[in-house]
């Protein structure tokens, strides 16, 4: 179907779809916004060993019990202080159970002689359960990760960008770069407009993404830098088009059979948080979902963008070789 497409002569078409994902990417964030999970929101985590094998029964009887007891003490004015919120939800967010263990969560924290009495709650309607721990947690802890993460994809970019100018071009490696930083927009609009909370898993798979992301650009970098040597008479917007034709085939290959291994893992994650709402399988589910989303994401970067940003950039910096190719009026 592209086999006679021009990646070069039609690159306001991709430009016009880079433009409208941008588009929309920025309104989502200004109009939606980002929904933290808690691990940069703060609250609390609830780990019970039942004493017995745990099913969706039990984990959703603990849950009953456990929203009744919220709803008692938020009412009870000896106790109104000691909560943030008034919404039961903020402190039942979501309950998993694995094995014998169960595991609630709550977006707010826990204070004072809560704790003991959500802790009594669960122990009086099941004799055996145990509390194996109950711990706060501040959103220092997230905002701390966040400007790791933040700090790693910067340091991260300028290494690429370096290694990239020094292999090829100071032109390519921007290239690169750019292409990149789309990669990771498109995952934060995708997040945004569905308001998928991002967790941990979320940032690793976001980090993930940069290093699968830019070895796809390299590959066709590298048959560009082929090409050219080969053949400097030819403009180099042609060089452009005729590399990104012959690495096409081999990124897609790559990028399909990566979906398909990342989408089974998914697809199997998504039917069982469906068939099982309690089974701990969200976060390897958050964590497939956003790799494929950045892997399709990347594809279109390295084939659609990369050369074409290349060729359009192609004026900066110095040449590297003896023969230079004569970038297309």
């Amino acid at each position: 179907m592209l086999k006679n497409y021009h990646f070069i002569k039609n690159k306001k078409i991709t430009l016009i779809i880079v433009g409208v994902v941008v588009l929309v990417g920025i309104l989502s964030m200004l109009i939606r916004g980002l929904n933290l999970g808690r691990d940069f929101t703060g609250g609390y985590e609830l780990t019970m060993d039942m004493g017995q094998t745990v099913d969706d029964k039990t984990a959703s009887d603990v849950e009953n019990v456990l929203r009744t007891q919220f709803e008692k003490m938020i009412k009870d004015e000896k106790l109104e202080n000691l909560f943030a919120s008034k919404n039961v939800d903020d402190y039942v967010s979501s309950v998993a159970h694995s094995d014998s263990e169960i595991t609630v969560k709550g977006s707010k924290n826990l204070e004072g002689e809560v704790q003991e009495a959500v802790k009594k709650a669960v122990v009086d309607v099941y004799p055996d359960a145990l509390v194996v721990g109950l711990n706060n947690y501040s959103p220092t802890i997230g905002d701390m990760m966040m400007k790791n993460a933040i700090w790693a994809v910067v340091i991260a970019v300028a290494l690429m960008l370096i290694y990239i100018a020094i292999r090829f071009e100071i032109a390519s490696g921007l290239a690169a770069v750019i292409c990149l930083l789309h990669d990771l927009f498109v995952m934060l609009t995708f997040y945004s407009l569905l308001q998928i909370p991002i967790t941990s898993s979320v940032i690793a798979a976001f980090l993930t993404i940069l290093g699968y992301s830019i070895n796809a650009t390299i590959v066709v970098f590298d048959r560009i830098r082929e090409n050219r040597k080969k053949a400097s008479e030819i403009p180099f917007g042609e060089v452009v088009n005729a590399s990104a034709h012959e690495t096409m085939g081999r990124s897609v290959n790559t990028t399909v059979t990566t979906v398909l291994t990342i989408g089974a893992i998914f697809v199997a994650c998504f039917a069982a948080v469906i068939l099982s709402p309690t089974s701990n399988l969200g976060t390897l589910r958050d964590f497939a979902g956003t790799l494929i989303i950045g892997i399709l994401a990347g594809l279109f970067s390295s084939v659609f963008l990369s050369g074409m940003l290349w060729d359009a950039l192609s004026f900066i910096g110095p040449k590297k070789g003896k023969k230079k190719a004569k970038r297309k009026a």
